[in-house]
């Protein structure tokens, strides 16, 4: 209830607080995506992905680190946005905190494929005897499983950006052009998701394509948040707990 309150009272610190951490989540998520993951995995090829993370080990862990502070400030992120977008619809915006929720909670989950891909390449004894190209292999289903578990955390944040976007059309007080992009970044969401678990083949095509509008409508929530929080003329006067 006092959060509520504070959030009510002094909206736009809040929502740059939020922006600044969306911010990071976005950089570090392309720090793990681009500059990691699709650096070192050579699609297909076991052995050659397994040398790639032998000789860049210390890029690969800091890419999960990355990746695990990433989500922990989506928990600062969703909790302000269900506060700054309950009063467009209570229900709606705590349907979305939910689907945020299990969201990150596949996510950090699935974060542990990558630590075990490293593990049959760390040399142990343990691993001795054991044929080197079965090792190579386990890594790299490691990553695929991975690769598999991050597109169905992301059929929840594709939820969440429909509904979030629902929300933001109907407030007033956030541009209704940022809600339509949100909105049109959750089909995306959806549909790369589905295709990667359905059609792998065609998911390789149209992946990029897929997620340039999610990339265009997340930076543009961000820069609105950090730049402009709230319009305060139009954010509403009662407060409904």
């Amino acid at each position: 209830m006092s959060t509520f309150t504070d959030i009510h009272e002094r909206p736009k610190p809040y929502a740059r607080l939020a922006g600044l951490f969306y911010l990071f989540i976005i950089l570090a998520g392309i720090f793990g995506q681009i500059y990691v993951r699709d650096s070192l995995l050579v699609s297909g090829d076991a052995a050659a992905t397994a040398r790639n993370l032998i000789a860049h080990s210390e890029r690969w862990q800091a890419g999960i680190v990355a990746e695990l502070l990433m989500h922990l400030c989506d928990i600062p992120v969703m909790v302000i946005l269900y506060f700054l977008l309950r009063p467009a619809g209570k229900l709606t915006a705590f349907m979305a905190l939910l689907f945020n929720v299990v969201q990150t909670a596949v996510l950090v989950s699935v974060r542990l494929q990558l630590v075990s891909a490293l593990l049959p390449l760390s040399n142990a004894a343990y691993l001795q005897g054991v044929d080197t190209h079965l090792l190579q292999a386990q890594a790299y289903t490691a990553i695929r499983l991975h690769d598999i578990g991050f597109s169905l955390g992301l059929l929840f944040f594709g939820a969440t950006c429909l509904l979030n976007g629902y929300l933001i059309r109907h407030s007033g007080y956030i541009p209704k052009w940022i809600g339509a992009l949100l909105q049109l970044a959750g089909l995306c969401y959806l549909v790369n998701s589905l295709t990667l678990l359905l059609t792998p083949g065609f998911h390789s095509v149209l992946f990029p394509f897929a997620l340039l509008p999610c990339f265009i409508a997340e930076l543009s929530f961000c820069g609105w948040l950090i730049a402009r929080g709230v319009r305060l003329d139009r954010w509403p006067n009662r407060l409904d707990l």
